[in-house]
């Protein structure tokens, strides 16, 4: 055989591979409102710098294959000129189900991105096991999830979830950093709705039971929710930009720009009366650069806010209370969300900003039965094992426990600033005067005008950024339009940051 028909059966097996289930299949895929794998991969990735890997692995029968590619596009590529390795796999062959040789090319995906320190992400769109290989399939989900656990805290893992993820498939994006869904087209659940219906009675449509919402709004294993897979490729590539490629590296740096607004519109955010709610979004969009902030798992726990914003042109995690939502209160889901960001930033060196506006802990049974204490707990081991700089800004309430466990200088907060409206106590002014002053409300003509007037007094006289000043615990109080510029500095001086932490294998986080 000459070197041309070499060629020519090279480039046929390879047309072959890059065909993947050829054109029914794929203009059934389009018909489903979803791109093939490698129409993804072209989204994703800066024009022209994918390049494969493991192109013609599978069938030993390469000039008859069955299964092109194995159902699995794998490599790497740009995204704005910076390294990312992906697998995609593909429902236009043997409906992107996983076998042997599939889970291979990931797991080949996995140890090289590992290997020179680049994130990984993951196109999930597959029918599941290749139920045909039987326990190969099942020891290919093993290694994957084996190889996710490894790489944990060294790289970026973004799981993007493109059509149905079910079973044990699921589990390889519960261990990686994000997962992003996209609305009415992507579903995750370990049994389907007709498992359910057989063993509880209960009928759920796919779409309510692991749809991109139900991930997004209530189970939170979903962190993002795009609208198509425009929006999601999109969604994935600004996430990326705030990100460092390993744990050794800093995020891109930028251009500093200016926040959304001017610094004076700060002071008429927090409203006067403590009783009454406001968007502390509002607060970060007039901090950060440009106003822009990449929330994370925006529709879950919405009492916290977390996300990516930058600061001087350097990436941050931003984290505080939202009063617009109960309160701002902590609760299981809150304590959960916080926590695991906190531990986020502080794999990937990413300085943690913190805006304080908690009046504790809710209340009620349905905490207390699901473990507050247990889920409360992680925040505080989060916040204390962070190593990456930390700097707090209390805007109002700052009561308790709660107060704590927002990242005060108790949890070694490197800087802790408090606006003037700021008010530091063990607990609210009305809680703390009904049990001091309880005897002499009772006992007055007026109780409702003593307790005010206590109230009033107590407020003015311990409730305050002072007193916590007086005592160290905060460093200085500061005038709302001077919090960028205090950040920025405070961020400056940190940059050099070393902190020695005990020899040990690992912490044990109260899970």
């Amino acid at each position: 055989m000459s070197i041309q028909e070499k060629l020519d059966r090279m480039n046929r097996l390879r047309d072959q591979v890059m065909a993947g289930g050829g054109r029914k299949r794929i203009e059934k895929q389009h018909e489903a409102g979803k791109n093939t794998a490698r129409e993804r991969i072209d989204m994703l990735f800066d024009p022209d710098t994918f390049v494969e890997l493991v192109t013609f692995a599978g069938e030993e029968d390469i000039d008859n294959l069955k299964a092109p590619g194995e159902g699995v596009v794998a490599g790497y590529g740009s995204i704005d000129g910076r390294r990312v390795f992906v697998y995609a796999q593909d429902f236009t062959v043997t409906g992107g189900s996983l076998g042997k040789i599939h889970a291979a090319k990931i797991c080949r995906v996995l140890d090289s991105a590992m290997k020179v320190g680049a994130p990984v992400i993951g196109l999930n769109d597959s029918g599941g096991a290749r139920i045909q290989e039987g326990v190969d399939a099942l020891n290919g989900y093993g290694e994957i999830f084996f190889r996710n656990t490894r790489a944990s805290g060294v790289i970026p893992q973004i799981s993007v979830i493109l059509g149905p993820c079910a079973g044990g498939a699921v589990y390889s994006p519960a261990l990686t950093d994000f997962i992003v869904m996209v609305k009415n087209t992507s579903q995750m659940f370990i049994t389907g709705p007709q498992v359910i219906k057989a063993v509880t009675g209960e009928e759920v449509s796919m779409e309510v039971l692991g749809g991109a919402m139900t991930h997004n709004q209530t189970s939170g294993v979903a962190h993002f929710a795009a609208e198509d897979e425009k929006d999601c490729i999109a969604l994935i590539r600004q996430l990326v930009g705030f990100l460092p490629s390993n744990y050794m590296e800093s995020a891109p740096s930028f251009p500093a720009r200016e926040p959304a607004g001017g610094s004076g519109d700060l002071l008429g955010i927090i409203p006067d009366s403590p009783h009454i709610s406001y968007d502390v979004k509002k607060v970060i969009a007039l901090v950060v650069d440009g106003g822009e902030f990449l929330e994370v798992q925006p529709h879950f726990a919405k009492n916290a806010v977390v996300g990516f914003a930058r600061i001087n042109g350097n990436s941050v995690g931003i984290i505080a209370n939202q009063p617009d939502f109960l309160a701002g209160c902590l609760d299981i889901n809150a304590s959960d969300k916080i926590s695991r960001f906190v531990r986020f930033c502080d794999c990937f060196n990413l300085p943690v900003i913190t805006f304080m506006d908690v009046p504790g802990f809710l209340p009620g049974t349905s905490q207390e039965y699901g473990g507050i204490i247990r889920h409360g707990a992680k925040m505080l081991f989060a916040y204390s094992e962070a190593t990456v700089p930390k700097v707090t800004i209390i805007l109002r309430k700052a009561y308790g426990g709660a107060y704590l466990a927002m990242c005060s200088s108790s949890l070694r907060a490197d800087n802790v600033f408090a606006w003037p409206t700021a008010e530091i106590a063990v607990m609210g002014p009305e809680g703390a005067v009904n049990i001091i002053h309880k005897k002499e409300i009772d006992s007055a003509e007026n109780p409702a005008a003593a307790r005010m007037k206590l109230t009033s007094e107590y407020r003015e006289k311990f409730a305050n950024p002072y007193i916590a000043c007086v005592r160290g615990y905060v460093d200085d109080v500061i005038d709302p339009r001077d919090t960028r510029k205090k950040i920025i500095e405070t961020l400056d001086m940190l940059s050099t940051k070393e902190e020695e932490v005990p020899r040990r294998k690992h912490g044990n986080i109260p899970l």
